[in-house]
């Protein structure tokens, strides 16, 4: 293959690699053990070895400013974040009432859910329907004793002096503990 006259240039190939100068002979490399003095540790050779300059001591200066600076920003950041939380949770919480309510007012919209809350509140029935009230549905008599009296169905009317009630039931209660204790 030839690459004259194309514009190509031939490929170079890679020229031997020289890892030693000649007539040298490399050294070895030592491996000495470093021996601290008795009462000296690790940390404090490291310490030690440690080489401030005047720009350290203006950065750490400067990072000592920054904190003191912004400490007192960031614990009143934490502390309205929280406080926002706790008036977040408190809206999400009212505003889950305030849809109840609606809910309800739509339910009070409804005339066949007023007409049930009148029958069961207030014992009020539709014209034309026969209301039933069941005064003592356990089955037993009030005072104890079976009512053997026959059930009529004329309506009575009673003559009874509602006054003179009032006044024997009214002393009978003021009465009653010295009775008691005679």
């Amino acid at each position: 293959m030839t690459f004259t006259g194309s514009g190509m240039t031939p490929p170079r190939l890679p020229k031997p690699h020289r890892s030693q100068a000649r007539g040298v002979e490399p050294r070895p490399t030592e491996q000495r053990a470093v021996k601290l003095a008795i009462d000296e540790t690790a940390v404090r050779s490291w310490l030690r070895g440690l080489r401030l300059s005047g720009f350290s001591f203006v950065m750490m200066g400067l990072l000592v400013l920054a904190v003191v600076v912004l400490a007192p920003s960031v614990r009143t950041y934490a502390e309205q974040r929280k406080q926002i939380d706790q008036l977040s949770n408190t809206v999400a919480a009212q505003q889950d009432s305030v849809d109840d309510l609606k809910a309800e007012r739509e339910r009070w919209n409804d005339r066949t859910f007023v007409t049930t809350q009148a029958r069961d509140r207030l014992s009020y029935v539709m014209p034309g329907d026969i209301s039933f009230l069941v005064i003592n549905d356990t089955g037993a008599s009030v005072d104890g004793a079976a009512d053997t009296a026959p059930i009529s169905t004329a309506i009575q009317d009673t003559d009874v002096d509602w006054v003179d009630s009032v006044f024997r039931s009214v002393m009978t209660s003021a009465l009653a503990p010295q009775e008691a204790a005679q």
